[in-house]
């Protein structure tokens, strides 16, 4: 399998956006807005963090649909409705871990911030983007081989972000400046385009080509 390098998993990604749009944007824009209203809901009242799993299956049919895409070059609604069928148990699982990694990157860098201990609140920002792009890993690999456990699927995101450390870095932190750049132009762009987009440069970089595509 050629490895696509992570500018090429963003042109692909941003190709198959574009002739997908119109398919993909309804389905991101309802999981941008249940994960938006539930990040507020848990800013509010930490113990509502808890409805964070509750977004998972929808997070799954978005995934799901991103390895559509990628696998075939087409996607429909359909696979979206398909894809929560399917997935929505590991949606939750998934979801709780998300939920519990984030409330511990949380309260770790506010922790170290607050005692003012700079280089380890540096640290623990570090590991959470590391930690945030193995997620991203995990959640593709998830999705794309059903077939597999869970476990197994957290050894082969391990492998491959271990293999290919200074990509994964490098696809992790353009996300990141994707992702921040639709929250500070507006809510809308961050509900209806960067979680899809995101996804699905993921696959891209995960998954293996597609034959037109390995040459």
């Amino acid at each position: 399998m050629i490895a696509t390098r992570p500018g090429e998993a963003f042109r692909l990604a941003f190709r198959d956006l574009y002739a997908n749009s119109w398919r993909l944007v309804p389905l991101n824009a309802l999981v941008g807005a249940v994960l938006v209203g539930v990040g507020m809901l848990a800013f509010a009242v930490h113990a509502l963090l808890v409805l964070v799993v509750l977004a998972g299956p929808l997070v799954a049919a978005l995934v799901h649909a991103a390895v559509t895409v990628v696998d075939t070059g087409n996607v429909t609604l359909a696979d979206g409705i398909a894809g929560l069928k399917q997935h929505w148990r590991r949606g939750v699982a998934l979801g709780a871990a998300g939920a519990a990694f984030a409330l511990l990157a949380g309260l770790a860098i506010r922790f170290y911030s607050s005692a003012h201990v700079w280089p380890l609140a540096f640290v623990a920002l570090y590991l959470v983007v590391a930690l945030g792009i193995y997620q991203l890993v995990l959640w593709t690999l998830a999705v794309a081989h059903p077939e597999r456990s869970l476990l197994g699927a957290a050894r082969d995101a391990a492998e491959l972000v271990a293999r290919r450390p200074l990509a994964t870095l490098a696809l992790g932190l353009g996300l990141l400046l994707v992702n921040a750049a639709g929250i500070a132009a507006a809510v809308m762009p961050f509900l209806t385009l960067t979680i899809v987009y995101s996804f699905v440069v993921a696959a891209h970089f995960v998954l293996p080509r597609r034959p037109e595509e390995s040459f």
